[in-house]
C-alpha cells in the first residue's frame, strides 16, 4: 500500500530545482501497515469518526486527551471533541495526521484557528452523507491514488473549467460536461458569494469556497484543480495582497485539492512556502500574458519556464497571440524545451481565435469548454469535441473501426459506445461482430482500419494468437481488450484485460486501497476462469489470504490461495473482509448462508448511515465489511439486498460493469468518460 505522506513533508532542497523525474513516486509500505489518524470533530458529531474508521479498515476509539491519542496503538483512528483539543494539539509529538472536521449542515461554526494547526480539513454533509468522497479525500491525502503518475502516461490530457458563479448550477449537466475530461477546474476568483444585505462579496470568503469545493467533489471523480486567478491575467483575484492567495491556495491543500494553481508573479517565498506544504497535491505553475505582445522566440520564455519549473509539477504559460506564426513559434518552443527539460511537463497555448490551432496540438491539460456552461473560461477555448474534430481534420487522429466483439446481448452496449465516440466528437465507427464462444477472433483484427476491440466473453489468452499480452492479460488467462498502439505508423496488437481494474475500482469506491491490506477474501465461482480477473483484483490490493469454494487456483495466480472444501474449513477460516461471487445467476444464491454466517456487526443499526442504508462501526469493531455478487441475469432473490440487510457493502454486476466500461474507453480510445456518465447514458440498461 501506498504511503502516508504528511503536508508540510517536503523539504526546500527537493522543490528548489528543475525536476528529475515527472511524478514522485509513492512509496509502498510494509504489507500490514494503516495510516495513524486523529479526528477532531465538533460536539455531537463523533459519528464521523466510525465513517472514516470504516472506510480505512480499522478500529477506532473516542479520547479527551492528547496523550491518549499517543499512548494508544497507531492502526487505531481516534477522534477528539473539538472542545477538548484546547492548546494540546501545539505540544504534542505530531505522530498522526490531524483533520479537522465540520459538518457544514450540523449547526457549528467553524474554527478556522484550529484549522490552522491541523493537517488537513474534512467538510462533510450529514445529509447526504457521501461515503465515497469520505473515501477520495483520504486515499488522495494518504499517498494511496496517484491521479498525477496516472495522467501523466497518457498522451493528452484536458480540463474542464466551472465557470458558475455557484457550482450547484452545474450539478444537473455535471455528468455531460466531464465527458472527455481528465479533470476539473474551480475558478475560485469567479466565484459570487451572496451577502446577507444584497450584492456579493468582493472575494468570497473561505467558508464560502470551503463548501463549494465540498459541493463538487461530492459529485464528480475528477481531480479537482483550484484556481485563484488574479485581476491582470483574466480573473477576478485582486493582487495588492498576495497573503491573500497564501491563504487560499494552503486551506485548497488542507481540503485534499489534488491540483492548486499557483501563479508565478507571486513573491518567491510565497510559491517556495506552498511547495513545501503542498503533501500530494500537485503545483501549476501559471503565466498568462493578454498584452499580445508575447514572444515564444524571447530568451524570457524559457526563464519563465525554468522559473515555474522550480516549484511546479506542471509549468503552464498561456498567451494572447494575434499572428499563426505565434503557433509554430509556439510548437518550435513547446519541442526544444521539453528536450532539454522532460519534467515537468509543459503546457503551453496561444489564446485568441488565432491561437486555437495550439489547443489541438497541446497535449497537457488543455482547458475545454462546453455548450452548455455559462462563459468560456478563456479566449479561443474549444470543446473536446471540437478539439478530437480538429485532430481529425489534420491528420492527427485517423478514422478507425473499433469493435465489440462477443454475444448479441452485447448489443446494447455497442450503442453505448456509439453515444460517447459521438459526445466526444470522435471519427472513429464502432462495428459490432457476433462470435461463437471459442471462435477465433483472427478475421476480425486483419480487417482494414482496425482500431481496437473489446471482447465479451474474453478470450483465452493461451489461445488468442495475439504477440503481446499486458501483464495482467496474461496472470488472468483472458483476453477481454485488444488495442493498437500507433508507433510510427505500424500497429502492434496489444491483448489486455480491463474486468480486473473495474473490479478493483468497484472494491475501492468506498474503502481506501489500505483498508484491504493483509485481510482475508472469499471466492466462489464454478471454475477458475470466471474467478481469475476478482483474484488478480484482490491481490493488486495486498489481500492475503484469498479463500476459494468451487474451484482452486493454479499458476501465477495460486500463491495464497487456499481452497475451502468443506463445512468445517468454512468454520475455521479467518474472518474474510470480502465477499466475491463469480457464480452463475442460477446459482448466486449459494452464498447467501455464508453472508449471514459472516454478518457485519454493528453496521446495521444507529450511526451514520450512508447511501444505500450502509452503515458504520460500533466503538472497536473491526471495519465494514464488502460483497461483490458478479453474476448477471434473473435469479429468484436479490443476494445484494441480502448482503445489506447483514450489514456488508455490496455491490453488483451493474458497478464492476460500468467501471469496466470506463477502462475500456480509457484503453481502446484514450478518453475519459466518468462512472457517473456510463451510468447516466445506459440507464443500467445494458448491464
Amino acid at each position: 500500500m501506498a504511503t502516508m505522506i504528511e503536508a508540510g513533508s517536503l523539504s526546500t532542497t527537493t522543490t528548489t530545482r528543475l525536476k528529475d523525474t515527472a511524478v514522485v513516486e509513492v512509496l509502498e509500505v510494509p504489507s500490514g501497515a494503516k495510516p495513524a489518524l486523529l479526528l477532531i470533530h465538533n460536539e455531537g458529531e463523533g459519528d464521523i469518526v466510525s465513517a472514516f474508521a470504516d472506510v480505512l479498515g480499522q478500529k477506532w476509539e473516542s479520547a479527551s486527551t492528547i496523550l491518549e491519542v499517543q499512548d494508544g496503538p497507531s492502526e487505531t483512528v481516534y477522534g477528539m471533541p473539538s472542545s477538548a483539543v484546547g492548546p494540546q494539539l501545539d505540544s504534542w509529538d505530531r505522530s498522526r495526521l490531524v483533520i479537522n472536521t465540520h459538518c457544514v449542515d450540523g449547526g457549528h461554526t467553524l474554527d478556522e484557528t484550529l484549522t490552522e494547526r491541523c493537517n488537513y480539513e474534512y467538510l462533510y454533509t450529514k445529509s447526504p452523507f457521501v461515503r465515497r468522497d469520505v473515501a477520495r479525500f483520504l486515499s488522495f491525502i494518504l499517498g494511496q491514488i496517484g491521479h498525477h503518475r496516472d495522467l501523466a502516461k497518457k498522451a493528452r490530457t484536458t480540463l474542464i473549467s466551472t465557470t458558475f458563479p455557484d457550482v450547484h448550477a452545474a450539478l444537473p449537466n455535471l455528468d455531460i460536461l466531464s465527458v472527455g475530461a481528465d479533470a476539473i477546474e474551480i475558478r475560485v476568483d469567479l466565484l459570487r458569494e451572496p451577502l446577507p444585505g444584497g450584492g456579493f462579496s468582493n472575494v468570497p470568503s473561505l467558508k464560502y469556497v470551503g463548501e463549494q469545493v465540498m459541493t463538487l467533489r461530492q459529485r464528480t471523480e475528477l481531480p479537482i484543480i483550484f484556481t485563484t486567478r488574479c485581476v491582470n491575467e483574466n480573473g477576478r483575484f485582486p493582487m495588492d495582497d498576495p497573503s491573500l492567495f497564501l491563504k487560499y491556495l494552503s486551506r485548497a491543500i488542507q481540503w485534499g485539492c489534488e491540483y492548486i494553481d499557483v501563479e508565478l508573479w507571486l513573491p518567491e517565498e510565497i510559491r517556495r512556502e506552498l511547495a513545501e506544504k503542498k503533501g500530494t497535491s500537485k503545483i501549476i505553475s501559471a503565466f498568462h500574458d493578454f498584452s499580445g505582445n508575447f514572444k515564444w522566440t524571447a530568451p524570457r520564455t524559457q526563464e519563465l519556464f525554468e522559473r515555474g519549473a522550480q516549484y511546479g509539477d506542471v509549468v503552464k504559460i498561456y498567451v494572447l497571440v494575434n499572428s499563426m506564426q505565434d503557433n509554430y513559434e509556439l510548437e518550435y518552443f513547446r519541442s526544444t524545451i521539453q528536450t532539454k527539460y522532460p519534467h515537468p511537463p509543459f503546457s503551453g497555448l496561444n489564446m485568441g481565435p488565432t491561437g486555437q490551432l495550439s489547443r489541438t496540438l497541446n497535449r497537457i491539460f488543455t482547458p475545454i469548454t462546453h455548450p452548455l456552461l455559462p462563459m468560456i473560461a478563456a479566449p479561443g477555448q474549444l470543446s473536446a469535441a471540437e478539439i478530437n474534430t480538429a485532430l481529425h481534420s489534420m491528420g492527427q487522429m485517423p478514422k478507425l473501426d473499433i469493435y465489440g466483439i462477443g454475444s448479441f446481448r452485447s448489443t446494447s452496449q455497442a450503442m453505448f459506445f456509439e453515444k460517447c465516440f459521438n459526445e466526444l466528437g470522435l471519427p472513429h465507427q464502432f462495428l459490432f461482430a457476433e462470435r461463437a464462444p471459442k471462435a477465433s477472433v483472427d478475421h476480425i483484427l486483419r480487417r482494414p482500419n482496425f482500431g481496437g476491440a473489446y471482447i465479451n466473453p474474453p478470450l483465452s489468452a493461451a489461445n488468442s494468437r495475439i504477440p503481446t499480452l499486458s501483464n495482467a492479460a496474461r496472470a488472468i488467462g483472458q483476453v477481454d481488450t485488444v488495442l493498437v498502439p500507433q508507433e510510427g505508423g505500424n500497429g502492434t496488437f496489444v491483448g489486455d484485460n480491463a474486468t480486473w481494474k473495474g473490479i478493483r475500482a468497484t472494491l475501492t469506491r468506498d474503502f481506501v486501497p489500505s483498508a484491504y491490506s493483509g485481510q482475508a477474501a472469499l471466492l466462489l465461482a464454478n471454475a477458475e476462469a470466471d474467478a481469475a480477473a476478482s483474484i488478480f483484483a484482490l491481490k493488486s490490493l495486498g489481500i492475503g489470504p484469498v479463500y476459494t469454494i468451487g474451484f482452486k487456483a493454479h499458476g501465477s495466480l495460486a500463491a495464497e490461495v487456499v481452497p475451502v472444501r468443506s463445512v468445517e474449513d468454512v468454520k475455521r477460516l479467518e474472518q474474510p473482509f470480502v465477499i466475491i461471487s463469480a457464480l452463475p445467476a442460477e446459482k448466486s444464491l449459494l452464498v447467501v448462508p455464508l453472508l449471514k454466517h459472516y454478518r457485519v456487526d454493528g453496521r446495521n443499526g444507529n450511526g451514520f448511515a450512508s447511501p444505500g442504508g450502509r452503515g458504520v462501526v460500533d466503538k472497536g469493531k473491526s471495519a465494514g465489511k464488502v460483497f461483490v455478487d458478479l453474476a448477471s441475469g434473473p435469479r429468484k432473490a436479490d443476494p445484494l439486498s441480502i448482503a445489506t440487510s447483514a450489514g456488508w457493502t455490496a455491490y453488483g454486476i451493474g458497478d464492476v460493469s460500468a467501471w469496466t466500461t470506463v477502462e475500456t474507453i480509457r484503453l481502446l480510445v484514450g478518453q475519459n468518460v466518468c462512472y457517473d456518465f456510463v451510468c447516466l447514458a445506459s440507464g443500467r440498461g445494458l448491464y
